[in-house]
C-alpha cells in the first residue's frame, strides 16, 4: 500500500442509541465523545441509531411503524389527491 494515501484507522467504541450495548471496533470515524473500556484503553464513542443488536433483520423482531398517522396527515394536507 501507498504510504500517506490512506484515512487513520483506529480502534472506536461503537454505541446502540436504543439498546445501549456496546462493542469496540475499527473505523476511520472519529467523535470527541471518550469512554474507558473494559481493556483500560480510552478510546472515541460513536452513537448510531441501529446496530446488529437491535436491527431487525438480526434479532428477527419485526418493528410495526404507525402508517396510519402519516396517512391521514398526508390527506389532510392534499385533500385533492383522494380517490
Amino acid at each position: 500500500m501507498k504510504p500517506e494515501i490512506h484515512p487513520d484507522y483506529h480502534p472506536v467504541v461503537i454505541r446502540d442509541a436504543s439498546t445501549g450495548t456496546e462493542f469496540l471496533t475499527r473505523s476511520t470515524a472519529t467523535s470527541d465523545d471518550r469512554v474507558t473500556w473494559e481493556d483500560g484503553g480510552v478510546y472515541p464513542r460513536i452513537t448510531v441509531d441501529v446496530t446488529s443488536e437491535s436491527h431487525p433483520f438480526y434479532t428477527g423482531v419485526a418493528r410495526v411503524r404507525d402508517v396510519a398517522g402519516r396517512v391521514e396527515r398526508f390527506r389532510r394536507r392534499y385533500p385533492d389527491l383522494r380517490r
